[in-house]
């Protein structure tokens, strides 16, 4: 499991209190929340390209988000920008 550290500023901090109780918990919410719509659509990806290729798809969400990436249906976000910047 990782670990992800947020940091604002004292004004940041003034702007959350007067739109949240809880800026830490707000915060675990949206990264939770992305992190789930991301998990829905690499596994609507990968359930594209198995059928498409006759490959069974792993059991499990962490399984078949791992498998996602050792097909390379989906490559890491510092990837993708690697290869824009590479590119011609």
């Amino acid at each position: 499991m990782a670990n992800i550290t947020v940091t604002v500023t004292a004004a940041q901090q003034l702007s959350l209190d007067w739109v949240t109780a809880d800026a830490t918990d707000w915060a675990n919410n949206a990264v939770h929340e992305r992190a789930r719509v991301a998990s829905v659509e690499i596994t609507q990806k990968l359930l594209e390209h198995c059928n498409t290729n006759s490959i069974a798809m792993a059991t499990g969400e962490a399984a078949q988000l791992q498998q996602a990436y050792d097909l390379d249906v989906i490559l890491t976000a510092a990837a993708r920008n690697a290869a824009a910047a590479d590119a011609p």
